[in-house]
């Protein structure tokens, strides 16, 4: 019986990065790979705006006859509504009256365990490994989503909705990084943003679990258990070869490169003497060293540019959030205006991978921004008008944010070097998140007048144009490696141009 003929390998173009030149820049496993730890991208948008209907609006009506307000006194008995929703954490713990505002609170509790999570988590992942990190923060967000589901208490749903949270944060940017860490730079910014679809689609598939499920207990049991598919990323996610390579673990490295070499049909027999090489080049350059936050202060344009990305991710946040919290405001359908806030990320995201492609990174940000900096504005200038006016303008804004979203990940981790690509951009998604939390505090102050969120989400969004400016093109570079190389990095094209 004849051998069936062996397929040729395919060699893989050689370049700069000892890493991508190995495995190729986008084959097969990187496909595969692309396509398991996204699954893990639905939780971040399912646990990050599930308070929107944890603790929807549930009218509360007064039964005490000659009284209509049931925060007064003469108050003596109280109702809920509950014809839309039959629990939420309103009516669960009385959240009115002199408590209502600690509803907005448990959402600010959330959006400080994603603050923590994100910085925890990317020192976790720089000193460790993205591999545990990873793993540690899937399960964590499992466990502790269910035990949420039993709260007894207020206290105890708002320290574990803070738990689940901060493990949420770490499987954004744990498995971000891994992605990025494999994909070489003619597919990065395609890879990166399609990332974030998943995100878009939680955001969306909320109003839908909402609409059928409508006790919260059960609502947050139905976006935590699909977590449960995690167990398959024992098997299945392996290290960072590129970590493990900056690190000095050249065999653990190359075990995993030749692994991902033989999924794509590219050679192995080269892997070892490049790699080898390739680590005394670097070694010879600077000694290995593993990153802390602090390193990304120590130089002076490293620390520019760090301050700069973190104000983009801080400003989007702001925005994203706010504006979708201030379209809620305005009224309506609450399963259809959120729904409506959710879909427009989808074509934003999408439109993002042709614009970052060809306009690259810097110039569509600048764009971005742009657009919500308009629609913000012209919001302010137009809040006396009709409600679909008013709508049509926070939509534009939003759907600018939606643009923003991915590139600033895409952005981030192309900016800072290796060891400390987690940190740099754990930080950035941390300082994110404070535009996270005071975006409800700022939607708050419609009470004075609704042109007041608007205008404050929309001169940030100016900010964040000029901050853009100092910042470097990334398109099809190179991804620094050492903290020499993220000070460097922008500098020479500087001087070129």
């Amino acid at each position: 019986m004849a051998d069936k003929p062996v397929k040729p390998l395919k060699p893989v173009t050689k370049t700069a990065d000892p890493i991508i030149s190995q495995i190729g820049d986008f084959r097969r496993y990187q496909l595969f790979f692309f396509f398991i730890i996204i699954l893990c991208k639905f939780g971040t948008g399912w646990h990050t705006l599930g308070h929107i209907f944890l603790a929807a609006p549930t009218p509360q009506s007064c039964l005490t006859a000659n009284v209509t307000d049931p925060c007064s006194d003469e108050c003596a008995e109280t109702e809920f509504d509950t014809s839309v929703f039959k629990s939420t954490i309103i009516n669960e713990w009385d959240l009115t009256c002199d408590l209502k505002q600690l509803a907005s609170l448990s959402q600010s509790i959330v959006m400080l365990g994603i603050l923590l999570g994100s910085l925890c988590f990317g020192m976790f992942a720089d000193r460790f490994g993205r591999r545990p990190a990873f793993l540690v923060a899937c399960f964590m967000q499992l466990i502790t989503g269910l035990i949420v589901c039993v709260s007894p208490y207020f206290w105890f749903y708002c320290l574990f909705r803070f738990l689940v949270a901060f493990a949420t944060a770490g499987t954004m940017t744990a498995s971000f990084v891994l992605l990025m860490e494999i994909v070489g730079p003619g597919k990065r910014e395609i890879v990166a943003i399609l990332y974030q679809i998943p995100f878009n689609l939680g955001h969306v598939s909320l109003a839908v679990f909402a609409y059928f499920i409508r006790e919260w207990r059960w609502f947050q049991f139905s976006i935590t258990i699909f977590s449960v598919v995690f167990v398959i990323y024992i098997c299945l996610v392996p290290e960072s070869p590129r970590w493990l390579f900056t690190t000095g673990k050249l065999d653990k490295s190359i075990k995993i490169l030749e692994k991902i070499a033989k999924w794509n049909k590219a050679p192995t027999d080269t892997i070892r003497p490049e790699i080898e090489a390739a680590y005394a080049a670097l070694a010879a350059r600077q000694p290995v060293k593993k990153g802390t936050v602090l390193d990304l202060f120590r130089t002076p344009y490293l620390r520019l540019k760090t301050i700069c990305m973190a104000n983009n991710w801080m400003v989007v946040c702001m925005v994203y959030y706010g504006t979708a919290q201030y379209v809620s405001k305005l009224g309506g359908n609450i399963f259809v205006s959120n729904l409506i806030a959710a879909i427009v990320g989808v074509p934003g995201t999408c439109l993002c991978v042709p614009m970052t492609k060809f306009l690259g990174r810097k110039r569509t940000l600048l764009l971005s921004h742009s657009l919500s900096a308009t629609g913000l504005l012209l919001l302010v200038g137009l809040f006396g008008q009709a409600e679909i006016i008013r709508v049509a303008c926070a939509t534009v804004a939003l759907f600018g944010a939606s643009v923003t979203f991915p590139n600033i990940y895409l952005y981030s981790g192309e900016l800072f070097p290796t060891v400390v690509r987690s940190n740099g951009v754990g930080l950035c998604s941390m300082i994110g998140r404070v535009g996270s939390i005071v975006a409800p505090l700022i939607c708050d102050l419609d009470l004075y007048g609704l042109w007041i969120a608007p205008l404050i989400f929309g001169l940030f969004s100016i900010l964040a144009i000029v901050g853009t400016i100092f910042l470097p093109e990334t398109r099809g570079a190179t991804l620094p490696e050492t903290l020499e190389d993220g000070e460097n990095f922008g500098r020479k094209k500087k001087a070129q141009q």
